[in-house]
Order: C-alpha cells, then sequence, then structure tokens
C-alpha cells in the first residue's frame, strides 16, 4: 500500500516522463564533465575528490538527498518528523529493498547508518554530527535519531555524500555505475528492482550520464567541441579557462556560495612563531585586487573567518582595521618584517632571513596552491602584495612543505561551527587554536542557543587573534551548462547531484 506522498511522488515522475515521451526528446547519454583527474570518479580515498563525490552520491542513498536546487528531498525514508524540542528526528523508511534484495528494515537502516557516523572517524564532519546521541530502530520501518542537543541543519547534514548508506558493502541508487577506461557510465536504477511500484517503459524515459573527469582546460575544450554538455567541479584555478567559451555554446553558471577561501597558516617557525606577524601578512593583502584579474561581479571580500550574517551570528564581531587605508595597514605591516629578527640558531629550512641588499625582501615565505592559471595569476597577486611589505613569495610543490596553502572550501551548512570545525585542530590542517576549539567544544554542550551562538562568537575571536588563517571572501565554484541541459540549478552548497539530469527534459 503506498503512502499518499509516495503515491504522489509516483505520479509526478510519471506524469514527466509521459511529457518527454511526447516531446520528441531521445535519450541519447548526457556527457558531463568534472573537473579532475581522469581516475577521480572510481577513487577510493576517504579524502574524495569532486567526481567520486558524485559517484558515491549518485550510487549510494542516505536518509534524505538534495534535489538540483540543493533542498532536501526523500531518499530511503520518505518522510520524517521532528520533535518540539528539536532533539528527535523519526523518520518513515520507504517500502522497498535495499540493492542487495534484502527488505529496508528499521534495524538494517540503523546498522548502516552506525557505520557511516563511524567511517567519519575524528573528522569535521563527525564535530558536525557530534549531537547525535543514538540512533534507535523503532516498529518495522521506522528510526529515530536522538540528539543529546538540539542540531541545526541536521538534514542537510544527512543529506551529505559521506553519509549515503551501504549494505553488505553495496549502496541503493538511486544510479548505477559501470566503468568503462576512465568514463563512468550510471544508469537510473528501475524502482520496481528495489521493491517499489513499477513505471511503464522506464528505460525509455531516462537516459544514462556519461561521467569523465579532466583537467581543467580539458574539460572547458570538451564543452566548446561539443563532447560535453556540462562541466561541474569549477574552482578559481580554471575559472581563466572559460573565457574561450562562447555565448553559443552555453552559459557560465556561478554558484552563491559561502565558505572559506584564504590562506591556511601551515607552521610556527621563523617569522611565523608571533601572532603579530601573521597578522602582518593578513594586513598586506589587497583583497579586492586578488579578484580583479577574474572578472567576478558581486564577489564579497572579507577579513572575517566566518561569512558575515550567517545564522546565529550575533554581529559582535566586525571586519578587521577597518579604520584604515591599504596603505596604512602596509605600513604597520612593513615595519613589524622590519622589526623581526631571525634567531642566531640554525635557520628554518621553510623561512629563510638574510641581510637584504636594496630591494631585496627582507625574507621569503612559499606558498602552496593548486595547479592552473587562476591559481596562477592569484600566486602573482599575492608575491605583489606581500613584496609591498618587504616579503618574498615563493611557489612551493608540497603543501606539507609550504608556510602557508590556499584553502578553498564551500560551506556544508550556513553556521559559524562549521567554519570553526574545518579550522580546528581536529582538522590537522595547519596552525589552530586550543582555545577557539575548547570554546566550540562548550558550545556543543550549550542549553540555548543565545549560549551557543555566544561561544562560537568567542571561538571566532580566538581563532581571528592567533592569526592562523588570512580569509579572503567567499570561493568561486563555476560550471559550463549547454542550453539544452534540464536538471541543473545553481544553489548556495555548489552541490549539482546526477540523478535529476538523467531524466528526459520536458
Amino acid at each position: 500500500m503506498l503512502s499518499k506522498r509516495q503515491a504522489s511522488r509516483v505520479l509526478a515522475v510519471a506524469a514527466a516522463f509521459t511529457l518527454a515521451s511526447c516531446s520528441g526528446y531521445d535519450n541519447s547519454a548526457l556527457g558531463v564533465a568534472v573537473v579532475g583527474q581522469p581516475g577521480d570518479p572510481f577513487s577510493e580515498s576517504s579524502d574524495l575528490s569532486a567526481g567520486a563525490v558524485l559517484v558515491r552520491a549518485s550510487t549510494v542513498e542516505g536518509l534524505v538527498a538534495f534535489d538540483d536546487a540543493g533542498r532536501v528531498i526523500p531518499a530511503l525514508a520518505d518522510r520524517w518528523i521532528v520533535t518540539d524540542d528539536g532533539q528527535s528526528y523519526i523518520f518513515r523508511l520507504r517500502d522497498g529493498n535495499w540493492v542487495t534484495g534484502e527488505p529496508i528494515t528499521a534495524d538494517s537502516a540503523r546498522r548502516a547508518i552506525n557505520a557511516a557516523l563511524k567511517a567519519l572517524d575524528d573528522g569535521p564532519l563527525a564535530h558536525d554530527l557530534s549531537g547525535i546521541d543514538e540512533v534507535r530502530a523503532m516498529t518495522g520501518r521506522v528510526i529515530e535519531i536522538r540528539l543529546a542537543r538540539p542540531t541545526p541543519y541536521l538534514l542537510q547534514l544527512l543529506a551529505q555524500p559521506e553519509l549515503g548508506l551501504y549494505r553488505k558493502g553495496r549502496g541503493t541508487g538511486p544510479m548505477s555505475v559501470t566503468r568503462a577506461g576512465s568514463m563512468a557510465t550510471l544508469s537510473a536504477i528501475d524502482p520496481a528492482k528495489l521493491g517499489m511500484p513499477p513505471i511503464d517503459k522506464w528505460a525509455e524515459r531516462t537516459r544514462q550520464i556519461h561521467l569523465r573527469a579532466l583537467p581543467g582546460a580539458q574539460a572547458v575544450a570538451a564543452f566548446n567541441d561539443g563532447s560535453v554538455d556540462l562541466v561541474l567541479g569549477g574552482r578559481i584555478q580554471d575559472f581563466l579557462q572559460t573565457r574561450s567559451v562562447g555565448i553559443l555554446r552555453g552559459t557560465i553558471q556561478l554558484d552563491p556560495v559561502v565558505g572559506l577561501f584564504g590562506l591556511q597558516v601551515m607552521n610556527d617557525k621563523g617569522f611565523l612563531s608571533e601572532p603579530a606577524n601573521r597578522e602582518a601578512l593578513a594586513m598586506a593583502v589587497d583583497r579586492e585586487g586578488l579578484i580583479s584579474p577574474f572578472g567576478v561581479g558581486g564577489w564579497a571580500a572579507t577579513t572575517r573567518i566566518v561569512t558575515p550574517s550567517l545564522d546565529g551570528d550575533l554581529g559582535t564581531i566586525g571586519e578587521r582595521w577597518g579604520e584604515q587605508t591599504l596603505e596604512q595597514r602596509r605600513a604597520v605591516a612593513a615595519a613589524r618584517v622590519r622589526a623581526w629578527q631571525p634567531p642566531t640558531e640554525q635557520h628554518s629550512a621553510s623561512v629563510a632571513a638574510s641581510v637584504p641588499a636594496s630591494g631585496t625582501p627582507r625574507l621569503r615565505l612559499s606558498l602552496w596552491l593548486p595547479e592552473g592559471v587562476g591559481a596562477t595569476a592569484l600566486f602573482n597577486r599575492l608575491a605583489g602584495d606581500f613584496a609591498a611589505i618587504g616579503v618574498g613569495l615563493d611557489r612551493a610543490k608540497d603543501v606539507d612543505r609550504a608556510d602557508l596553502a590556499l584553502i578553498d572550501d564551500v560551506a556544508r551548512y550556513p553556521r559559524a561551527a562549521w567554519y570553526l570545525n574545518r579550522l580546528s585542530c581536529h582538522a590537522r590542517r595547519g596552525l589552530c587554536s586550543q582555545e577557539a576549539d575548547a570554546r566550540v567544544a562548550e558550545a556543543g554542550a550549550a542549553s540555548t542557543p543565545a549560549e551557543r551562538a555566544a561561544l562560537l562568537t568567542e571561538a571566532e575571536a580566538e581563532l581571528t587573534g592567533a592569526n592562523v588563517f588570512i580569509p579572503f571572501g567567499t570561493p568561486i565554484r563555476w560550471s559550463l551548462v549547454r542550453g539544452s541541459v534540464d536538471g541543473f540549478s545553481a544553489n548556495p552548497w555548489g552541490w549539482h547531484p546526477l540523478m535529476p539530469l538523467a531524466w528526459l527534459p520536458k
């Protein structure tokens, strides 16, 4: 017996397919490129690439998922309720089977959820979900996630690809994947094979996705020559490649994302040992000038770690050095560089100091950025900014041996905790602040939203004072989209699932 919600979903899909079958469209495969390396879609590394994330999300459903607009929609759970205190989420699992053929039950789902949570280890996402106290199997197909405290945006976290649920090592769609060389072919799974109501002529009403991972320049070239109709996963290092895309070929779509975009201080050697010296580097950066070569309209620069005006932002932390011009900031920073004296012992290999000749930088630092013409443009701008205060900049080949490294991450939910967890000592990315981590931990145990927000604000202030991260502004995420492509929407999470692209256009 179908629930009303299930019935409406089946009827809506069937109606869409009926229109598609009468519209004259064929169901030939849609070519999609994701920026990366050829083997990415098949990688099983714990650090998932963009290509691997797309395949994981397409083939391993969680309780909930994202649609093309970034909204949470039913997946293995077809409905849910949240108790008034926000500390219990009760999910009704859909009627049907795992891909193994076994029925989806509350107990099997509970085991799969606990396994997914355990696999997060001690990483940032595990800390985002640390409010989960227990997963309980209730009756039949009903499970409960109990929280030790309210966890805002829990549904959004459960929709992340890492929270996809496996049964005996296999995911349950909504798509299956096969490999031919470096191409991943993804096919929508017939609902009847999963114990769900059949849809007539399913194979004729969906299309396959041919997914390839290509370096940025090759992905843009494939779009320009018509080999693919969609390019996903674009970042700043390859954005300048899009200048070759003519208006007749398609459109450049920018996602309105927020997140971390700036430099992580990787060590505390030499000049970088003092927070004031690290602040000097942050003061030297012309943030608007960094992005000017890219011509991105509406880009928002910030000196804050947490994007301003997010949910829970008290507004008590403002932009830094607001009363100073760039020239004044650089004058202060240059004075700190001149005043610094290297230790008399053996100098750090990563921070070299010497008696400068005329016009020679007082000291040199190394910076890691990804490869790409956009990254080179960014490096050149930063080299000029640092040179203005007497610091030379070299490009590091290895992030582990760099003094500074580019961080470019899109927020998964719009709260300060996401930012602070990504820059915590648990993340093991570079310098961190134990004091900031302690405030975040206290916020996790806070009894009221106001107390939680106050503690997270204190954590941001601690991290800001430590000067372990140099913010630039919002990340840049771009896609190339042919006009004939249906099932794509720019959204605040920069997330573009493949399943909506598999429906035939109306």
